[in-house]
């Protein structure tokens, strides 16, 4: 069973009813679904270690080195993704869907799935059938490569595009809003959902740490001023080995 899955036994318990808007609400450590920030704060971590309390949002935004983006030769098969690391008959897809479901569905021969209940955050929809979902990499594959994936080896870009030891590198959500967003960053796409907002800020500046990404300048621009009604989230991450 992966440390993912473990995690979340049970945030998969609660329902969408408990979710509530950021801007009136901080990001709590209940908080129905977890931000991807994982539990501990190691030393050594790229571009400086948080604390062990975490970093305030705005600061770890500031800690994303920033420079230019290059798309330059990105192509998705440069990343391997749904493999079965663990050798368990579970793919990554199958991992995650296990992992958030709200009513655990019942997982037949070769991890196939059925019945159970989701709560994709992005748009506070309630989801009954798995294949209406779509696991999204919280940073979008193309965007990682442009952010520095490309320089990776292709190990290190399989481990992150099967990332299953923090919580939200990748999630499970509406096929509409996850191909809504594509390859966006937060200065061209955030999720619908209002109460989804400084969730996701966290999420994606958390991977953007974890994974030692950078951002240019108008994604980190566009980030700051998304997280000023987030003042008390606060962003904890284990950097990626």
């Amino acid at each position: 069973m992966s440390l993912r899955r473990l995690g979340f036994l049970s945030a998969a318990l609660l329902t969408a009813a408990t979710l509530s808007a950021c801007s009136a609400e901080p990001v709590e450590a209940d908080d129905p679904k977890p931000s991807a920030t994982g539990t501990t704060a190691p030393s050594g971590a790229p571009g400086g270690a948080p604390d062990e309390g975490g970093l305030a949002l705005a600061d770890a935004i500031r800690k994303i080195p920033v420079t230019e983006e290059k798309r330059m030769g990105y192509e998705r098969d440069s990343f391997k993704h749904w493999v079965d690391e663990d050798d368990d008959g579970c793919p990554t897809r199958q991992e995650v869907l296990l992992a958030e479901a709200v009513t655990a569905p019942e997982q037949g021969d070769r991890c196939t799935i059925s019945g159970g209940s989701w709560l994709s955050y992005y748009d506070e929809a309630e989801v009954t059938e798995a294949k209406k979902l779509d696991i999204d990499h919280m940073v979008p594959l193309a965007e990682a490569w442009d952010s520095g994936a490309r320089d990776w080896t292709p190990e290190r870009r399989e481990a992150y595009a099967n990332d299953l030891d923090a919580e939200r590198s990748l999630v499970a959500v509406t096929a509409k809003t996850n191909r809504s967003k594509a390859d966006k960053d937060p200065a061209q796409w955030m999720p619908p959902a209002e109460s989804a907002t400084c969730n996701y800020l966290v999420d994606w500046t958390a991977t953007k740490l974890r994974w030692d990404l950078n951002a240019d300048e108008t994604e980190q621009a566009a980030l700051l001023e998304l997280a000023e009604p987030c003042a008390a989230s606060i962003v904890v991450y284990d950097p990626a080995t």
